[in-house]
C-alpha cells in the first residue's frame, strides 16, 4: 500500500516537473494577440477575458450538478433513515 502511494506520488511529481513548451491558441489566434500588445490595442485582453470565461463554464456547471445531486442524496438517506428507526413515545 505504501510503495503504491509512493509510486503515483512520483508519478504526479514527474508531471509537473517536466513539462514541455507547449501552444495552446490558434494560429491566427497567437499573430491576433501578439499584434494587439504590440500596436496597444485591447484585443489581446478581450482573448484573455474570453478563454477564462470558457473556462469558468464547465467549473460551474459540474460544481452547480454536484450540489444538487448532493442535496438529492442527502435528503433521500434521511428520509429512509426515518423510515427504518422507529420512534419511541415512551
Amino acid at each position: 500500500m505504501k510503495k503504491k502511494a509512493l509510486f503515483i506520488l512520483l508519478i504526479f511529481a514527474l508531471l509537473f516537473a517536466i513539462h514541455p513548451k507547449v501552444n495552446a491558441q490558434c494560429a491566427m489566434c497567437t499573430i491576433n494577440a501578439e499584434q494587439g500588445v504590440k500596436n496597444g490595442n485591447t484585443q489581446a485582453a478581450g482573448l484573455n477575458t474570453g478563454v477564462l470565461y470558457l473556462l469558468a463554464i464547465p467549473y460551474i456547471l459540474f460544481t452547480a450538478v454536484g450540489i444538487l445531486w448532493y442535496k438529492k442524496y442527502r435528503k433521500k438517506n434521511v428520509h429512509l433513515n426515518m423510515k427504518s428507526k422507529p420512534i419511541n413515545l415512551n
